[in-house]
């Protein structure tokens, strides 16, 4: 593809699977109006789509909130619902793949004129179809129905995972955590014998 360059390229839905309707119609039909769309991109900052769908979510009148990512996107969108569900315990998730048709024009470069010549003929064209895998997912306040494909429920660790995280940071400071330390330490009996010889 050296001796082509890329004239413009027309993006279409191939499809969703077995629940998708139409083009345009998105993963997720029947969300409620008030829903936000955070379109993750290959240049994104995830502290920047991170702040705003903190403050999104944190306001009552939001209830859901949808990342949707494209291509080399969908791991940064992942890392961005992860994060999201971390920070705002008890949100429900639907995940669904899908694939993006992008047809891409290409048009040959002309050798170069000779020096008495003109270039005037335009070079050959090219037309490629690719199927672009592309994600979105669905973080709810609200219950989703679980039956539906690609359905995850809240985690109910959260609890625990703050106290890992806790004991995790206590432990690279040198502290040990709460039931840790050593053998002697452990033993009772063991630290009055030392006392007393």
């Amino acid at each position: 593809m050296e001796n082509f360059r890329k004239v413009h390229s027309e993006e279409a839905t191939a499809g969703f699977g077995t629940e998708g309707s139409g083009p345009g119609s998105g993963p997720f039909a029947d969300l409620a109006p008030g829903a936000v769309h955070m379109r993750v991109k290959e240049g994104s900052k995830i502290r920047n789509l991170l702040a705003f769908a903190t403050a999104s979510m944190a306001q009552p009148a939001t209830r859901a909130i949808v990342f949707s990512g494209c291509g080399r996107a969908t791991t940064k969108t992942v890392t961005c619902a992860e994060i999201l569900k971390r920070r705002l315990a008890g949100l429900h998730q639907v995940t669904r793949l899908r694939y993006r048709s992008v047809r891409e024009v290409w048009q040959s470069l002309p050798p170069g004129p000779t020096p008495g010549q003109k270039c005037s003929v335009p070079g050959a064209s090219l037309s490629v179809l690719k199927n672009v895998p592309s994600l979105a997912i669905l973080l709810s306040k609200d219950a989703l129905d679980p039956r539906q494909p690609g359905y995850q429920p809240p985690s109910p660790h959260s609890d625990s995972s703050s106290q890992l995280t806790a004991a995790t940071s206590k432990r690279s400071l040198g502290v040990p955590a709460a039931g840790e330390g050593s053998a002697k330490q452990s033993e009772p009996g063991a630290a009055e014998e030392n006392r007393t010889a």
